[in-house]
């Protein structure tokens, strides 16, 4: 499947950021940076495919520039691009990731310099001017602010240099300031005189809030396990999502989509991985109580997700599935 997909892209679309596969062109809707490319590197690494790996290798030093007058989304090129180029470092150890990593984390840190350290949601490559995007009038999404700080905290890792992980962290106190007791954060905020604020009632794990929870977890697993607040912020989430949000219709469990008891984002489908991470790493121990009821979970999702395949006749699941029968609470 990776010789597949990858063959098509070098054919169609090497160095653009997507192929569409059924005209054979290509776009470069995020901004001409490379993105599958760059986000293609680690897997071309670990699945053995080095030659590929290598000829992405001089695309990266000798064409992509991040110098580049557009305005990029800060989520979107941190998780893809800087992530990318990060993992290819990690792997390989060749210093060009590194440098480019560096010179694209230098541009996206911008972003946090506003007054109250929150960023908006895109920033311009060559001026380091950031704007709230036009469609969600000023609004902030929760996933999009807070599931950049693995990516940053790494960055200073590699570079010696903190500071880019304490703007990213900085985000993570502010969220904490005002966590809901249940743990379950809206996905939309504002920012009110340097702070936090919530613009609405919607939970998700899917669009807008996913990630956000998998960071959680992740951080504090990056960190050594040593930084309390991370996971105790990820523990109380998993309760209250156990509590108000898992759904069980005709045999199949699944976490409700925002305030809908019917509907299920494919989205959400990260969630039976990163509840057996957190059961695994559960500091009580893989036998406790509550790992084992997060284990049981992640393999009733992961089970409802194989299914949102299975039964459809193309063998590909859609995005959003609406789920019959009668529905109930299952916490």
């Amino acid at each position: 499947a990776m010789n597949h997909a990858w063959d098509g892209y070098r054919k169609y679309a090497f160095g653009e950021d997507e192929v569409l596969p059924a005209t054979g062109g290509s776009t470069s809707h995020w901004g001409g940076l490379g993105v599958t490319l760059v986000d293609s590197l680690d897997t071309l690494w670990l699945m053995d495919m080095k030659d590929e790996f290598w000829e992405a290798r001089d695309w990266v030093k000798n064409h992509l520039n991040f110098d580049k007058d557009v305005d990029a989304s800060v989520f979107e090129t941190t998780i893809r691009s800087l992530g990318g180029l990060l993992s290819a470092y990690d792997w390989s150890g060749d210093k060009v990731f590194l440098e480019k990593a560096q010179d694209l984390g230098d541009r996206l840190a911008k972003a946090f310099d506003a007054p109250g350290g929150i960023p908006l949601g895109q920033i311009n490559l060559k001026t380091g001017v950031s704007t709230h995007p036009g469609w969600l009038h000023r609004k902030i999404i929760l996933a999009d602010m807070a599931s950049l700080q693995v990516e940053f905290r790494h960055l200073a890792y590699v570079t010696g240099k903190q500071e880019y992980a304490k703007k990213a962290e900085n985000v993570f106190h502010k969220l904490k300031k005002i966590e809901p007791e249940n743990g379950l954060f809206p996905d939309l905020l504002n920012e009110v005189r340097n702070e936090l604020q919530f613009a609405g009632k919607e939970i998700s794990f899917g669009p807008f809030g996913d990630s956000f929870y998998e960071y959680e977890l992740k951080i504090w697993l990056q960190g050594g396990r040593k930084e309390p607040m991370y996971r105790e912020m990820y523990d109380r989430s998993i309760d209250g999502m156990h509590k108000e949000q898992l759904m069980n219709t005709s045999g199949l469990t699944y976490i409700r989509a925002g305030s809908s008891p019917r509907t299920f984002d494919h989205l959400t489908c990260f969630m039976g991985g990163l509840l057996a991470l957190g059961a695994w790493s559960d500091p009580n121990g893989l036998t406790s109580e509550l790992a084992q009821r997060d284990l049981k979970t992640g393999k009733a999702l992961a089970y409802t997700c194989y299914q949102m395949y299975a039964r459809m006749p193309t063998g590909l699941s859609a995005d959003q599935v609406s789920m019959n029968g009668e529905e109930r609470p299952v916490g």
